[in-house]
């Protein structure tokens, strides 16, 4: 986690509704890419470990016998819940509230871990070698995140653009300059350099995949508002009594960008790292290191 930053359980409050409408999905093409370099049969079992409502597990799911999603947010859980059971997936997929780094509560070892753009709010040290503990010998880790270093353009879409830099504005008028996060504040954003958090924890590679974006996406009005509300800066609960006010400016914006309440917004592209599970350094061969 950030030096100075503590998680709480407030993170994501209220934002789980939002989040399965809001975000964007991930690249097509992504459950290929993980089924080819991990060669998955629909055997075995795979554990997302931030799972919000359970966006990765069930793009997976059919990949595995079973999946396993962890979530310290209540809200989540209980999205994860409902769209298992929309997708006919409920009798595969089970939901446990808990941080990750409560872990291994008697979940059993899994063939895969992953983590979908959530292993920066962890206590990585920690969480990492939990991780390599609960997965089978010769299972991966496997890192999901959209592709940080493209510039997606705007040119050639059928609809006007989302106003990201306008929406981004309207939040530092209503929160302030620096960036909130949960009951905190992160003014130099979540850390990077998992690739040594991993490396010391035991993990090997890793192989990096780019599942290629672009595809212009149609949103509406109610889509872009619950994007910004699925954000951990921009969550309900950080508005406080001024939450109806922001709303009713964000739609202003957005009637004014598009009459319609109608846009156009490109998918970003998907990287993946997969780490494999490799010797624990100072640790017997294949055995983990004792605690």
């Amino acid at each position: 986690m950030a030096a100075g930053w503590e998680w709480d359980e407030t993170l994501f409050a209220g934002a789980a509704t939002h989040y399965r409408r809001g975000r964007l999905p991930y690249a097509p093409g992504l459950a290929g890419v993980l089924a080819e370099a991990l060669r998955l049969d629909g055997r075995g079992r795979l554990v997302d470990l931030g799972c919000g409502p359970g966006t990765l597990a069930l793009l997976l799911a059919h990949l595995f016998d079973e999946v396993v999603g962890v979530d310290p947010d209540g809200g989540m859980i209980a999205e994860a819940r409902r769209a298992a059971t929309a997708r006919g997936a409920a009798g595969k997929a089970r939901w446990v509230r808990a941080r990750a780094e409560e872990l291994p509560t008697g979940l059993g070892r899994f063939t895969v871990a992953a983590f979908g753009q959530s292993f920066h709010w962890m206590d990585r040290e920690r969480v990492a070698a939990i991780t390599w503990d609960m997965l089978r010998t010769g299972g991966a880790l496997v890192h999901v995140s959209d592709l940080k270093t493209e510039t997606l353009t705007v040119d050639g879409l059928p609809r006007p653009a989302v106003p990201r830099a306008a929406i981004e504005e309207l939040v530092r008028h209503y929160l302030g300059p620096v960036r909130r996060a949960g009951r905190g504040v992160l003014p130099r954003g979540t850390p990077g350099g998992e690739a040594a958090v991993l490396a010391r924890a035991g993990f090997t590679g890793p192989q990096r995949h780019v599942v290629p974006g672009g595809q212009p996406l149609e949103r509406t009005a109610d889509d872009v508002v619950s994007g910004v509300f699925s954000l951990s800066f921009s969550a309900p609960h950080l508005f406080g009594a001024r939450r109806d006010a922001f709303e009713a400016d964000l739609r202003r914006l957005l009637r004014e960008t598009s009459a319609s309440g109608r846009f156009s917004e490109r998918l970003p592209s998907t990287e993946v790292f997969v780490w494999g599970k490799g010797t624990r350094p100072g640790s017997p061969e294949g055995r983990p290191a004792a605690r």
